[in-house]
């Protein structure tokens, strides 16, 4: 990577660090806390859980464009900067929420500032050459793991004491990310390549309309929607397995989760900058789809906590590959003054799956358990992940075939 990207890349990425770090810092406590302030069983508490999740993404899926727009009118600095501003509230309501409503609030809060991602996508794509995006994606990815490493770890340490207590953490994390940024986060967006506001073209639909004149992204995007089904239901109902299968607390679920964030950091940061260029896109893509099917159907027979870790570092192999590399090729699609709305539409397609994904492994959990179960197996959902990941494998080799992609 050029010398001249090399200070902006790193600034973009130890945000993107310290904005995970508060993430994931909720993680492992919100399911408790969503069952001590709801007062509900542990099915019903699922279930409650589920919607949580899909409301804050639905708020998200409907700003998410608007602010990938303003981030190519008004630059990404300021969109980041307002964004963790928006973060720090969010977790101030939740430490003080004194009942579920209040969480509803907190998640209301969140899904409208929570635009780093699809900013901080733009960033990278603004200052990289084509070419080195791939890599660029996984060091953003890497980013990601980093974040997940260390807050799911104090999270669950300070959960055990307290459900609340980690939002204190996240909301103070959010504040100094917020100042790091005002202070040393270079603008990455030239004033000649900004673009005007349309509103029509704000409108989440609207916007996936817009992309899907490229021929290309609407395969991919597709593959997109279902791959993050999947996966938006397997970290949807993560903490509750866990719990039911091997009797884990909050702790213990933060331990497995922090080593998620080591298995991505490990695999986007180092593996995909070796695998994208040996072997190419696509064929990384089949690859990372077929190894996370697998794992998919491994886990509902894990009986043993043990085992967990290293099924986690094989689907994230897989996964954590073929991310990246999709990313790459959809970028390459647009041009660069249109990199904040693709962005933003697809941090609408992913905001999608975080709607239906665990509403639906939640609603295959809360059915998988206790004494009215449907079917006796909690991990049921993961042949339904599983499914989900082949109809992605399949869309995008029959893209491949007709080299639309």
């Amino acid at each position: 990577m050029s010398k001249l990207h090399t200070n902006p890349l790193t600034f973009i990425i130890l945000t993107v660090v310290i904005d995970m770090l508060g993430v994931g810092l909720a993680w492992p406590i919100l399911p408790q806390l969503v069952k001590q302030l709801s007062g509900e069983n542990f099915a019903q508490s699922a279930l409650i859980y589920g919607f949580l999740m899909s409301g804050f993404a639905l708020v998200q899926f409907l700003v998410s464009p608007f602010v990938g727009m303003l981030s190519d009118r008004f630059g990404r600095r300021p969109i980041l900067l307002i964004s963790l501003a928006g973060l720090t509230v969010d977790y101030i309501i939740l430490a003080l929420a004194p009942n579920l409503a209040w969480l509803v609030i907190g998640r209301i809060v969140a899904g409208i500032f929570s635009a780093t991602v699809s900013t901080a996508n733009a960033y990278i794509a603004d200052i990289t050459p084509k070419k080195e995006r791939a890599a660029a994606f996984g060091l953003l990815g890497a980013a990601f793991g980093v974040g997940f490493v260390m807050g799911p770890l104090i999270g669950g340490v300070l959960g055990e004491i307290d459900l609340q207590y980690p939002f204190w953490l996240a909301a103070a994390l959010a504040f100094i990310n917020m100042v790091f940024g005002y202070f040393i986060l270079p603008e990455s967006l030239p004033a000649e390549k900004r673009t005007g506001i349309n509103l029509r073209r704000s409108n989440p639909f609207s916007a996936l309309q817009y992309i899907s004149r490229y021929r290309s992204l609407t395969v991919l995007l597709l593959a997109l929607f279902f791959t993050g089904i999947a996966q938006q239901g397997l970290q949807g109902i993560w903490v509750l397995w866990t719990e039911v299968q091997f009797d884990w607390g909050v702790s213990q679920a933060g331990y497995s989760l922090a080593w998620v964030g080591v298995s991505m950091a490990f695999v986007q940061g180092y593996l995909v900058r070796i695998v994208v260029p040996r072997f190419g896109e696509q064929r990384v893509l089949v690859g990372g789809y077929i190894i996370s099917m697998i794992a998919f159907a491994v886990l509902p027979f894990v009986s043993v906590g043990w085992l967990v870790y290293p099924s986690i570092l094989f689907h994230i192999i897989g996964w954590g590959c073929a991310g990246p590399a999709l990313s790459s090729l959809v970028s390459q699609n647009v041009p660069d003054n249109e990199q904040g709305l693709l962005q933003g539409t697809i941090s609408s397609v992913n905001t999608i799956t975080m709607i239906v994904g665990p509403l639906i492994a939640t609603g295959i959990f809360a059915k998988s358990v206790g004494d009215a179960a449907w079917f006796p197996l909690p991990g049921t959902y993961y042949f339904f992940g599983c499914g989900f990941l082949f109809l992605a494998l399949v869309i995008v080799v029959n893209a491949m075939r007709r080299d639309e992609v």
